[in-house]
Formats: C-alpha cells, structure tokens, sequence
C-alpha cells in the first residue's frame, strides 16, 4: 500500500502497488518481480537494475522505443540468442548523451552492437552500454533519493481525493519517497510490448478522456 504525506504531515492512503517492475534495459520489456531492493539509481533485482543498459548510435547519443518500437521485446525468432557478461570490466567507457545531460556507459561489445543493429535493421550502427557505479549519472542520482517512478491509474469507477502530482513525499511499507519531479504521459505508452508497434493514440486518448469526468 501506498500513502500520500500531506503538508500538514498526515498521512492518507491513496492505493495499492499492484505490481513491482524492472526495465534492465531502457525502453526494454519489463521484468515483473514479487520484490525488489530500493537503491539510489532505481530498483534491483539480482543482478538486474532498472535502467542500467541502454542502446546509444556510435556517437553515444541515446536511442529508446520513441525511435525504435522493437526495443520493447528483443526477440529474434530468426536469430541467435544473445549472451554476454554482466560485467565487462576490460571493455571501453562511452561518453553518452541521456535527454541533453552527460552521462557514461561502458560498451558491451561488438557481438551485441551488430545483434541490436541486425534486429532493429538499422542503417545506422547501435551499440548497448552498461552503466557502472563510479560512472559520471544523471543529475537526480547526486541525491540521497531513489531513482523510481511510479505509475497511477485512475479508473472511471474511482476518485482520487489527491491529484497524483501534488503528492510530495510517499510511503510503501517502510520505504519513504520524496518526489524530484513529475513526469507528463509519453508517447512511449503508446508501443504495444508484444508487439514492438507504436500506434500513437492508445491509451494516451483513454487517459485524456477518463481525466475529464
């Protein structure tokens, strides 16, 4: 369950976590698991962290589902399965471009670089990094706040006595979260996971209707 703090230090619930995701790789499917380890750059699982991989063009510019839909579900019935170690320690360091901040990764190598490029049948070459604790991150891991995003649903039939946005601190179970910022709905939702196709209306047209009754 999770609960809202109010100014006046009040704290009201608001709803029920219905599901713990994790997104190894970013715009990736996701990993649903039954729990989680809260750190500063986002959830862990195993070996698993939410957002740690990321496909980049050569010159280390980002690359998500807005660009390439297929990044939801990297399947290749016609391929060769790809593997490769979580840890490549020997591998270069790539200067990256994350939404306009400077950020590193560390390249994981050319078999994945020409499996992605293939799958995606890109004209352009892909490589996939792998960020790493000492590595230059996004400005919202200088803080003492866990990376994390938190998705709310409103149905018809329900009527929150909060705007999601107004809420600026959060408890689930014994985790405390201040909110750094809130993010508007992204055309990103509009990618079928399964499918790897980008419709550009649904739910986006659902959500913006439902928000007006």
């Amino acid at each position: 369950t999770f609960w809202r703090r109010a100014l006046s230090r009040k704290i009201v619930r608001v709803g029920v976590v219905s599901q713990l995701l994790v997104h190894p790789l970013k715009s990736g499917k996701a990993l649903s698991v039954a729990l989680a380890e809260c750190l500063r750059t986002g959830l862990k699982f195993g070996e698993l962290q939410d957002r740690h991989w990321m496909v980049v063009t050569e010159d280390g510019h980002m690359v998500t589902g807005r660009q390439e839909p297929r990044l939801v579900s990297l399947n290749g019935p016609s391929m060769e399965e790809l593997k490769f170690p979580v840890k490549l320690s020997n591998n270069r360091v790539i200067d990256c471009r994350l939404f306009g901040e400077d950020i590193q990764g560390r390249d994981c190598g050319d078999a994945a670089s020409s499996w992605l490029t293939r799958y995606l049948n890109a004209e352009k070459t892909y490589r996939l990094v792998h960020f790493e604790p000492h590595m230059k991150a996004r400005k919202p891991c200088e803080t003492d706040h866990c990376s994390l995003e938190v998705v709310t649903v409103r149905a018809k039939n329900m009527k929150l006595k909060c705007k999601a946005d107004s809420w600026e601190e959060l408890q689930i179970g014994s985790v405390r979260l201040k909110r750094v910022m809130a993010c508007g709905r992204c055309i990103f939702t509009t990618v079928d996971p399964e499918t790897g196709i980008i419709t550009r209306k649904e739910p986006l047209e659902t959500l913006k209707r439902l928000a007006h009754h």
